[in-house]
């Protein structure tokens, strides 16, 4: 029926997605979604190209970067792929995911993510560690990375920017210029004092 993979996956989604009454988030994962994942190249994919000219406007695209699990994900990084599909990005950030290596957990802070960054993106998704506890330090990292991030996205056409402006007053300026080093003693010390609270409960 379709001449193509794209072809056919957009004409799903799209139907989808009127269906719906066009939701304001509503995500399509493509089947190149990660740069080592394209056909010769992002700019050079015939599939995303596809995407980018027929998939309607208001769906949002998820990316997970330079690879699978991305070590650094930039403006310049992600400037190529915005253009081919022609819409900002969400990131799908597979920084701390272990599903596919049981034998890895990443319990350092959330790290290698450009500065005024957040305001390039439509959204950011964190996939995790599949053991919930190992999740403390990256989630309250993330957290003081997005914190340094509203300073630069208040100023910026981006989502949430009333949200951002509103929160970026009632933060120092020095959580404003992110520091894994730090973030990581704030999340230790404050993983430190769960670990406490949650010892000394009934049971604990």
């Amino acid at each position: 029926v379709f001449p193509s993979l794209a072809k056919a996956q957009v004409s799903v989604a799209n139907e989808v997605y009127q269906q719906l009454g066009q939701p304001s988030i509503f995500l399509f994962c493509p089947t190149e979604y990660c740069s080592s994942l394209c056909t010769p190249s992002p700019s050079g994919s015939c599939y995303l190209l596809t995407i980018g000219q027929e998939l309607l406007p208001g769906i949002g695209v998820i990316w997970t970067g330079p690879k699978v699990v991305s070590q650094e994900l930039s403006a310049t990084l992600l400037e190529e792929v915005e253009g081919v599909l022609q819409r900002r990005l969400v990131i799908w950030d597979n920084l701390y995911a272990n599903d596919y290596d049981c034998r890895r957990v990443f319990l350092g802070p959330y790290t290698g993510r450009a500065p005024g960054l957040m305001p390039r993106l439509r959204g950011l998704l964190l996939n995790p560690n599949c053991e919930l506890q190992a999740n403390f330090i990256p989630i309250h990292t993330l957290g003081s990375w997005f914190r340094s991030e509203l300073g630069s996205c208040a100023h910026s056409d981006c989502a949430g920017v009333e949200t951002a402006a509103a929160l970026d007053d009632s933060h120092d300026s020095r959580e404003r210029n992110y520091s894994p080093q730090e973030a990581l003693e704030l999340a230790l010390c404050d993983w430190v004092a769960e670990i406490h609270r949650q010892a000394l409960e009934p049971g604990g």
